[in-house]
């Protein structure tokens, strides 16, 4: 075990007797200590500036119930919603057909979920894997902070008094169990896998003896499918992440900026905080709702945060059924018989209804992965679904190994400890000039020699459009094998995984590993995790420019990475923006033919996009024209100079102004915002905004496919104003660097606030913040939590 420094562990400890002989006129002044609950667990909770607390404890249970008792007062009802989805109630309090927890599942209607999740648990899915013995299954440290969120967050249902109108007085919130919080980090960690495909696991039955005999999936539509499925830019889950070596800072030390794009509303949403054990752990970040570790963050000597990686994170297994039997299917010849889950769901207002799910030795059969991607089970085949995360339940081991790392070296020794990451890159730096990047996550074994030799004709095609193999389940020599290294069958291990070490920048925004390093590409992975010479999405273009040219300019400091996070520039504007406004002056007599055949004067929008200042900032005059324009453009007729795996970050370019298409764009975007009363100059955050307690604030950034590093979703809502809402987008943002003191330089950004609350005083106060490209000053080191203004000292007991 290693420990910090000894001043620090003394100060820490001493807080402890501190804070229960505060003079009285401190308690009830600024510090306003409050005792809630007595006996039992316990820790210690200081809260500074924004609601952020800091969680001082003893132990890992302590520390488990001060996250899971501060997680409850700001986001109760979020966290009541998701322990609903995981134990299979939903449609026992919300009907079983409304729209399903998005957050925690693909499921497109609560009955599905919940057929999923009363699966899972009846199957004691999640107790196997909590009573496996580590490094297969979680650590004692891991169970106890479980242990310790639950008795927390149950602790606090219990002294408080829900305000939040989402939830207050409800019946289904809840005190939980130790298996519903290992339940939802389970149903994260299946997110990429079964849980893209609930609706096709719960639909699955045999086909009827006298059902006609469905074809097989075409080739390319299923190949197409699972490429847009598993494409960078369709999840929504995103991020940009950079490190940056001593060779290019002011000071020789390392600096980190992390910018995960997640859901803005939900259970995938970001809270921050510091956990303190003395002596044992201290670390500062954004953890994922009902997660008890910090997900992405720093500590005194490294910082890292993660992207959501292109690893398919799944595989499946075409099956050969008996003729006789549907629900047999043969191996080498010989028969073996499906398993049946009968599985039972209560209803609101309703007989409660009774499905089976059907499992083979590779996992559940499917019918689908998605409405696009349909998998028929017919007389003669049938599909089943491989997801090795379904018995990984190790996330928090790493997280936790993270939290205690010195250096980007020990942040690769936890990787290859634990291998615990589902679906996602890490990206580090450390106090000595250190980076790293590695897409160390779980995947199915598919090596590339695997897929050739046994994929079926189908999965001939889906595997290289979209690294989805779809292997012949009837041939035993075709199982996925496993790795030397690898803590679980059927995964590679921490050798094969990309990685990149003390490179001047190591970036990722969710495209594969090939260009994480434009001047040090990775490549000899498997096609399973990701690609290579492929064309690149906007956004990753865009980053490796900003960061390469960072990195040439040296001297960076934290600033740099501020100025970076909110530069947001438009490298789709950089490119076209100034073709498109000279192609538009260019048209006869300044009009421009609809989609409609009406002709459209847009003489007003070729000065707009003249005059665009090729930002998203909220105050930029042309970004909504462009954006809108941009959304219209068709990418198949986009370009005249195509890309060129010689030159990835500088092609395709050349924007095809002679096309109709174009033209058509143009004429469109201005009817449609004359329409709505938006002027076509106007400034991108008049219409670009969310609502909060009934007033608006602007929200900077741009959409995917513009390359805007602080992207954001918004919803287009014309009669509404504009884009009224954000779905996803930029969330827990950290620059952190050091200067050779104690404490570490970091800046942060939480842009939704701490709080689902609209009462809380910490519902919008950090929205408004990002909408003036403002930052959080880390409060690390004790001195200067101690001396925050804002501080508020409570001591919670079981």
């Amino acid at each position: 075990m290693r420990t910090r420094p000894r001043r620090a562990v003394v100060a820490a400890v001493a807080l402890f007797a501190a804070v229960g002989t505060l003079p009285s006129a401190a308690a009830q002044d600024r510090q306003k200590q409050e005792h809630p609950s007595h006996g039992g667990l316990s820790a210690t909770i200081r809260y500074t500036e924004y609601g952020i607390p800091h969680i001082l404890a003893r132990n890992y249970a302590d520390l488990g119930f001060g996250t899971g008792w501060a997680q409850a007062a700001d986001q109760v009802c979020t966290l009541a919603d998701g322990f609903v989805t995981v134990r299979g109630e939903r449609s026992r309090f919300f009907g079983a057909d409304a729209p399903s927890d998005a957050a925690l599942s693909s499921a497109t209607k609560n009955l599905s979920s919940d057929l999923y999740f009363r699966g899972v648990r009846e199957a004691g899915t999640v107790e196997k894997l909590l009573a496996t013995p580590a490094p297969r299954g979680p650590s004692r440290d891991v169970k106890d902070l479980m242990r310790g969120f639950a008795a927390g967050y149950n602790a606090w249902l219990k002294k408080n008094r829900i305000t939040d109108p989402a939830c207050r007085g409800a019946d289904w919130v809840r005190p939980v169990s130790v298996r519903d919080v290992a339940a939802r980090n389970y149903a994260l960690a299946v997110l990429g896998g079964q849980g893209r495909a609930v609706d096709g696991i719960t639909a699955a039955q045999p086909p009827a003896s006298t059902a006609p005999a469905a074809g097989a999936p075409d080739a390319r539509d299923t190949a197409r499918a699972a490429r847009d499925l598993f494409a960078a830019d369709s999840a929504d889950m995103g991020s940009n992440a950079v490190a940056f070596s001593g060779a290019t800072t002011a000071n020789g030390r390392g600096l980190l900026l992390g910018n995960p794009h997640y859901p803005w509303q939900g259970g995938r949403r970001f809270w921050q905080s510091q956990q303190t054990i003395p002596g044992e752990l201290n670390i500062a970040g954004g953890s994922l709702l009902g997660s008890a570790t910090v997900s992405i963050g720093h500590n005194s000597r490294v910082a890292w945060s993660h992207t959501v990686a292109t690893g398919v994170t799944l595989n499946l297994h075409q099956l050969t059924l008996d003729p006789a039997d549907p629900t047999t299917y043969l191996v080498d010849g010989r028969p073996q018989r499906m398993t049946r889950r009968e599985v039972t769901v209560a209803v609101r207002g309703g007989a409660p209804v009774t499905r089976t799910q059907w499992w083979t030795r590779y996992g559940p059969v499917v019918t689908s992965l998605g409405a696009a991607l349909p998998l028929p089970w017919t007389t003669t085949t049938a599909y089943a679904l491989n997801d090795p995360n379904a018995g990984n339940l190790r996330a928090s081991d790493t997280a936790l190994g993270f939290s205690k790392a010195r250096g980007t070296s020990d942040v690769l020794d936890a990787l290859r400890r634990t291998q615990g990451l589902p679906w996602v890159n890490t990206v580090a730096a450390d106090s000595r000039g250190h980076t790293l990047f590695t897409q160390s996550q779980v995947l199915p074994r598919i090596t590339d020699e695997l897929a050739q030799r046994c994929s079926t004709p189908l999965g001939r095609v889906t595997y290289p459009a979209s690294g989805v193999a779809i292997l012949d389940g009837s041939r035993g020599d075709c199982a996925l094998g496993s790795d030397p290294d690898a803590v679980q069958p059927g995964i590679f291990g921490p050798a094969r995984m990309p990685v990149l070490k003390d490179a001047p920048y190591a970036e990722n925004s969710n495209d594969s590993a090939w260009l994480a390093n434009a001047e040090r590409p990775l490549t000899g992975y498997e096609r399973i995790f990701g690609t290579v010479g492929t064309q690149r999405s906007m956004r990753t273009r865009g980053a490796v420019q900003d960061v390469a040219a960072m990195a040439a300019r040296g001297k960076l400091t934290v600033r740099d990475l501020q100025a970076q996070q909110f530069a947001n520039r438009v490298p789709a504007g950089d490119l076209v923006a100034a073709d498109a406004a000279k192609a538009c002056a260019a048209l006869p007599g300044g009009t421009a033919t609809g989609s409609d055949g009406r002709a459209v004067d847009v003489r007003e929008a070729c000065g707009v996009l003249a005059a665009w200042d090729r930002t998203a900032d909220t105050g930029s005059r042309g970004a909504l024209l462009f954006d809108r324009l941009w959304r219209r453009l068709p990418t198949a007729q986009l370009w005249k100079v195509p890309f060129s795996a010689a030159d990835p970050v500088g092609t395709p370019n050349t924007l095809d102004t002679g096309a109709p298409a174009f033209t058509a764009a143009l004429a469109d975007t201005v009817t449609e915002l004359r329409a709505a009363g938006i002027a076509l100059d106007s400034r991108l955050g008049e219409h670009q905004f969310v609502v909060r307690n009934g007033q608006r604030i602007a929200v900077p950034g741009g959409t995917e496919s513009l390359g805007v590093w602080n992207k954001v979703e918004p919803v287009w809502n014309p009669a509404g104003g504009g884009y009224t809402e954000v779905t996803t987008g930029s969330s827990y943002v950290q620059a952190v660097g050091w200067d050779g003191g104690r404490c570490p330089v970091a800046r942060t950004l939480l842009t939704y606030s701490q709080s689902s609350d609209p009462d809380s005083p910490h519902f919008s106060d950090q929205t408004r913040l990002f909408s003036a490209e403002r930052w959080v000053t880390s409060r690390f080191c004790e001195k200067d939590i101690l001396s925050s203004p804002a501080l508020r000292i409570v001591r919670v007991r079981s």
